[in-house]
């Protein structure tokens, strides 16, 4: 049966507004909530960027239900990976185990903050799976030590440990990054409906899943309002992932999505106030086998999309 969430995007949105989403998110029927994590905003017309796992221990405690996972976290340079081993052991613990923690190999708008050299994408996914081996060696409890090929561990221990294994996504987008999510981890997430990652990696795993992806629905009054606001503040979904994690200033996102125009984003998410083109939208998702829609609606009315959900969307959806 597929899950549907709600993604809380940090670039939009400051911390009490996110954590506000997040309860009439668990109100309106949703199955979670997913929330970006960023030190800044693609665009300066978002504007936001509050410290994502602040505002997830205060939705850990704001909520009773709702299922709470990141999307996505970066644990290879900004953070170093015990940091974020510690910082999701305590969510779990937090959430009575409604946490996931989904990783990837980040973007350099926000990893280049710290001033550490940018790797390579082969290199970021090596540093990706040791930072996941990191994560289940101090999970597992006790005093722990670690040398690695990027990462040291000097007699670390987590004293709070949730009761359940933490669940670990890794975003994947190529062949190098499902078979290390296949090796590593517990399920996969996406920004696309594309069912050869999903076949690909339930092909090299005995795991069944989860398969996340994320939807982008631009509800709005009109189609062209929809487009409009889409294009105001996710212009830079048109970049492509290979020019997403590269850029490294919100300057060269204005710069590089200059001429993008509201129709080029059409063919790339539904538009509107009517249910019928957002069902479709989703359809996408659940004919390529995801299990976990994440749908994404840009701009301010977050209130209003969510009503939106529960009274229409959700009940069309089945």
């Amino acid at each position: 049966m597929t899950k549907y969430g709600y993604k809380l995007m940090t670039e939009e949105h400051g911390p009490k507004e996110l954590v506000r989403n997040a309860v009439l998110a668990e109100e309106a029927g949703f199955d979670f909530v997913s929330i970006s994590d960023h030190f800044h905003p693609w665009l300066f017309s978002q504007g936001h960027s509050p410290f994502a796992w602040s505002v997830l221990g205060a939705i850990a405690h704001a909520t009773s239900k709702i299922g709470i996972a990141t999307g996505l976290t970066c644990p290879i340079i900004r953070y170093h990976p015990a940091i974020i081993a510690q910082a999701a052991a305590t969510i779990a613990v937090m959430s009575d185990d409604r946490f996931t923690l989904a990783i990837g190999a980040g973007e350099r708008l926000n990893e280049h903050v710290v001033g550490a050299h940018w790797p390579a994408t082969i290199e970021r996914h090596a540093m990706l799976g040791e930072a996941i081996d990191i994560f289940r060696l101090l999970w597992d409890g006790g005093a722990r030590s670690w040398t690695g090929s990027y990462y040291d561990i000097d007699h670390a221990q987590i004293f709070e440990v949730p009761a359940k294994p933490i669940p670990i996504v890794v975003g994947v987008s190529g062949d190098h990054s499902v078979a290390l999510a296949a090796d590593k981890a517990d399920g996969i997430m996406t920004t696309e409906p594309n069912a050869e990652l999903v076949d690909g990696f339930r092909s090299q795993s005995a795991k069944k899943g989860p398969a996340y992806s994320e939807a982008l629905l631009a509800w709005a009054p009109t189609k062209e309002k929809g487009l409009e606001i889409a294009h105001e503040r996710f212009r830079f979904s048109g970049l492509g992932w290979a020019v997403n994690s590269e850029l490294p200033t919100v300057e060269g996102f204005e710069a590089a999505t200059q001429y993008i125009r509201p129709e080029d984003l059409a063919d790339s998410l539904s538009a509107g106030p009517d249910v019928g083109p957002h069902v479709d939208q989703v359809r996408k998702y659940t004919a390529a086998n995801y299990d976990h829609v994440v749908l994404t609606s840009p701009g301010p009315d977050q209130e209003g999309f969510i009503r939106f959900f529960k009274d229409e969307l959700r009940p069309a959806l089945g």
